[in-house]
């Protein structure tokens, strides 16, 4: 019989910081958007994308550094000593070179340490949580290795550390910002988590969400907290209580999706936060919600400029996707149907290194 997750705390951590972003991570200045992609920038959305994913599966997760902000390596181990957590994740991003330059250099690599207080048991993890990625995202494995970091010696848990990929390779460097990378990523962590605790993985695709409203309570609400307060919404605390707070931040995100401003989060509602088939709407100027914002993403991980990235399809937006379409022979109408989206969610239609 497989274990309760609920018997488990899974730390998340992410490496350097965003504001102000640590210096020194990040890639070389991409083409296009004319701007370097910072190493946190993934790093935190990656975290964020598999404490979601173990929430929903049932665990109790702590969130290790919370805020953009760097923090010491010491005062993090801090933290996660003073919780106690059954394991800890930490998502990183490589480089090679002087970071000014794209190069060949590419791929996945995981790190345990041998100086962890149980070094076999982290090294299962780590072997784990990098097959997984690997069988998700398709990259590169560059294999496990032993490394003596604060990160994994200092921890009095079970740890891993995961570089997912160079900010010097320009294709990896395009996928720090890729929504669905991201989300495969964070998502073959948890995998990778459940197999070492033996706890059964549903996929997100094949869940079974329930109705929550005022009154609910447990992890799906803490799911639910979690996730509208990375998209911005204030839930007050994440604790799994479904309060007035809750209710508020819901209809806000309702009102932004074009749905019923109710409070209760029914099917219409996880369907959309979880934006589990966003190709299946058509976009134009003017829509609005969450297959609006995947859809920015997409095409800013492709380098086509979009403007914010809000989920309101505007003038930089279609602008955007026109660029899109012509470059790639399609229909150039700033529509979003069915022959685009099929573009825009191969790789290949990326916008080249060269200008």
């Amino acid at each position: 019989m497989a274990n309760n997750p609920q018997n488990f705390l899974i730390a998340g951590n992410d490496e350097h910081g965003i504001n102000p972003p640590t210096l020194g991570k990040r890639t070389p200045i991409m083409p296009y958007i004319e701007r370097a992609i910072y190493e946190n920038e993934f790093n935190y959305a990656a975290k964020n994308a598999f404490l979601s994913d173990c929430l929903r599966i049932g665990f109790n997760i702590l969130d290790v550094k919370p805020n953009r902000q760097d923090l010491s390596v010491s005062s993090r181990v801090v933290i996660v000593n003073r919780a106690r957590p059954s394991a800890l994740v930490t998502f990183a991003y490589n480089a090679f070179g002087d970071g000014n330059s794209f190069n060949s250099a590419n791929g996945v690599e995981a790190y345990y340490s041998p100086l962890n207080r149980e070094p076999q048991r982290s090294r299962a993890l780590t072997e784990l949580v990098y097959s997984e990625i690997l069988n998700a995202t398709k990259l590169r494995g560059r294999g496990v290795q032993p490394l003596d970091v604060g990160m994994l010696s200092n921890v009095n848990t079970i740890a891993t550390l995961v570089e997912c990929g160079f900010m010097t390779n320009f294709r990896e460097a395009k996928l720090m910002i890729d929504p669905d990378f991201v989300l495969a990523v964070g998502r073959a962590a948890t995998q990778g988590v459940c197999k070492f605790f033996d706890v059964d993985y549903t996929p997100i695709e094949d869940f079974s969400f329930p109705t929550l409203r005022v009154g609910s309570s447990g992890n799906l609400v803490k799911y639910l907290q979690f996730n509208l307060k990375i998209l911005g919404y204030d839930v007050g605390s994440v604790d799994g209580r479904f309060g007035n707070k809750t209710r508020e931040a819901v209809i806000a995100f309702q009102q932004a999706n074009g749905l019923t401003p109710d409070g209760v989060v029914g099917r219409q509602t996880w369907f959309k936060l979880n934006n589990l088939t966003p190709e299946a709407k058509v976009l134009r100027r003017g829509s609005i919600g969450a297959e609006v914002r995947y859809l920015q993403q997409k095409l800013y991980s492709k380098l086509y400029p979009v403007g914010t990235i809000d989920g309101i399809f505007g003038a930089n937006t279609e602008r955007a996707v026109r660029d899109f379409q012509r470059e790639n022979g399609l229909v150039e109408d700033g529509i979003v149907g069915k022959d685009t989206w099929r573009a825009i969610l191969d790789e290949s239609t990326s916008r080249p290194l060269s200008e």
